[in-house]
């Protein structure tokens, strides 16, 4: 008989609660007439898990790589059914309410997540920096660069199909396994929705293995590397343009508010913003180039595109007309100074000219070597 569904649970040293959920499971899967399958994934306990586990005649994948999503791939890879659902096995979901999973992925959903904020969280269930700053900050961080309306990324208990998972590419090993799934659903185009779930509080008379900043940062991380532009792109844009205004206007004098004169010194710091926009600018583009060419991110026609706008020549020109600029500003400030016998400059006026001299100097270096070799990344996508 073919399987519908397969329940995975990873495990590291869960005797206290394991039985608890698999009866819970099994339960679920005699009383809805449900054809599935139970499947512990073992990440090396050492306590009497496994032992538990074969007495309840459930199978056990042993998992030697560490880490709560190497753990959920060996169970997932050895999965049967079509769809799967996966959750803690420390008594924290109930196993035995799982039809609104089921129904929503026999529906055709790609990717099923629970929201314990709208189905409840029991008194002691979430510690309080858990409930009321970490995952609110990180859901409303992969709602804004991903554009997901999923208002609990960190919901444990979650189903998808098998088909969908093969999709995703799933490669983290630790707790940031949970945002790489939704993330990955979203960009692979895949179908995802939430339903409602309660959050008991676990059994375990141990502390969990979730660790509160570390597993948070880990999130952080993760959800910010996959999204260059929030990471390098909008930054480098607001950088360079703050820089660009205030350097133009500080060149032509110096700026007076109230009793507060802006003049060559915040000229110098308006200068470097823009070098450093264009920095993150860089980052961005070799850090979306990677991404895709590792398949970490999706291919995509504007990303094709990208390597006919910038190109080779058009960049050694913008880079060449701009470092052009440098010389004749500094062969200028050279005249200024030949006046004076080479003696002393006044710097209110001579820095007016030297700053912006030495900014394009550096700044068509940079372009032109940027250019160079963003052009050798641009034939492997050409040979495409």
């Amino acid at each position: 008989m073919n399987i519908e569904l397969s329940i995975v649970m990873p495990c590291l040293n869960e005797a206290e609660t394991l039985a608890t959920c698999i009866k819970k499971a099994q339960q679920f899967l005699q009383s809805n007439n449900v054809i599935g399958e139970i499947i512990i994934a073992d990440n090396g306990s050492t306590d009497e898990s496994i032992a538990i586990a074969n007495n309840l005649n459930v199978k056990v994948v042993p998992v030697k790589e560490k880490g709560y999503g190497s753990a959920l791939q060996g169970g997932i890879h050895a999965a049967l059914g079509k769809y799967i659902i996966m959750a803690d096995a420390d008594d924290s979901y109930d196993f035995s309410n799982l039809m609104p999973f089921l129904t929503q992925l026999r529906a055709g959903y790609d990717l099923v997540i629970g929201n314990r904020f709208k189905g409840g969280i029991q008194k002691g269930a979430m510690p309080f920096l858990h409930k009321y700053l970490g995952n609110p900050v990180l859901s409303f961080i992969g709602r804004l660069f991903y554009k997901i309306k999923i208002g609990d990324f960190h919901c444990g208990l979650r189903g998808f199909s098998k088909s969908a998972y093969l999709k995703m590419e799933l490669t983290t090993p630790g707790m940031e396994f949970a945002s790489e799934m939704i993330v990955k659903s979203q960009l692979k185009g895949l179908s995802i929705t939430e339903v409602p779930t309660q959050l008991f509080p676990d059994g375990r008379s141990r502390k969990p293995h979730l660790n509160t900043w570390k597993d948070g940062w880990r999130h952080l991380r993760f959800l910010s590397f996959y999204s260059p532009k929030w990471l390098f792109l909008y930054p480098a844009a607001l950088l360079i343009i703050i820089g660009l205004l205030s350097s133009v206007r500080l060149v032509i004098r110096p700026l007076h508010i109230n009793n507060i004169t802006f003049d060559i010194h915040s000229l110098l710091y308006a200068c470097s913003a823009v070098l450093i926009g264009f920095q993150f600018f860089i980052f961005y583009c070799l850090t979306k180039v990677y991404a895709i060419e590792n398949n970490l991110l999706p291919r995509t026609n504007r990303y094709s595109k990208l390597f006919k706008y910038i190109n080779l020549e058009r960049g050694l020109v913008l880079g060449f007309a701009i470092l052009l600029c440098g010389l004749f500003l500094s062969f200028y400030g050279l005249n200024i100074w030949q006046d004076t016998n080479f003696g002393s400059l006044e710097p209110t006026k001579t820095l007016r000219i030297v700053i912006p001299a030495v900014f394009t100097l550096l700044l068509g270096i940079q372009i032109i070597l940027f250019s160079l070799f963003f052009s050798i990344l641009g034939l492997k996508n050409n040979s495409r």
